[in-house]
């Protein structure tokens, strides 16, 4: 008899720790997508050329895309390519890419950077890139912030053979309704992209 209500008893006591757990479990799992859990993916960074090219520097804004506007290759086998070009509210255009080193060795973009002293400071970067209006006989040069930084990549360390590199820069935007626009920098071939509107 004594047996027969200990065994009860045991069957009780696993029952209700199996139907506690179960209801850790579910509460666990179910916060909708709107708790810290949502913060590990939908509010991560966008991926910097840092990540893909050991020591390079961006702080990109989100926005870039599988989609290719343009691509052209030169300097003795790199290849630019221009996924996103988009006018922002603010008054100025997001240009986003990247750039893959197929010249067989390390490459630092010294002569990316510019020729203007102010822009020296930034290293191996993009800074010395420009959009050009053809149709209106204009050309613009990165933005800049009061210390002569661009609002661009900095490639530190370089970018080693094979790999790929993200980068972004930011002009002042053309006049309402010019579109068309070519991307230029260093000794690279003219990059022919449309500018879109962004959100």
């Amino acid at each position: 008899m004594k047996l027969r209500h200990t065994t009860t008893a045991r069957r009780s006591l696993t029952m209700a720790a199996i139907t506690a757990g179960l209801v850790l479990t579910v509460a666990g799992c179910g916060d909708g997508g709107s708790g810290d859990g949502d913060n590990a993916e939908g509010s991560s960074s966008p991926t910097t050329s840092a990540q893909k090219s050991e020591g390079a520097e961006s702080s990109a804004p989100p926005g870039s895309t599988d989609k290719v506007l343009a691509e052209v290759k030169g300097e003795g086998g790199i290849t630019l390519t221009v996924t996103s070009a988009a006018q922002d509210a603010g008054g100025f255009v997001t240009v986003q890419g990247t750039v893959v080193n197929g010249t067989g060795k390390a490459w630092v973009p010294v002569n990316w950077r510019g020729d203007e002293r102010e822009l020296m400071a930034n290293g191996g970067s993009i800074a010395g890139a420009a959009l050009v209006d053809e149709a209106n006989k204009k050309k613009y040069l990165i933005l800049r912030d009061t210390e002569g930084r661009c609002l661009c990549t900095r490639f530190t360390g370089g970018v080693r053979n094979g790999q790929t590199a993200e980068w972004y820069a930011q002009f002042p935007a053309p006049p309402e309704g010019t579109t068309k626009l070519s991307f230029q920098v260093g000794a690279m071939p003219p990059a022919p992209i449309e500018i879109t509107e962004g959100e």
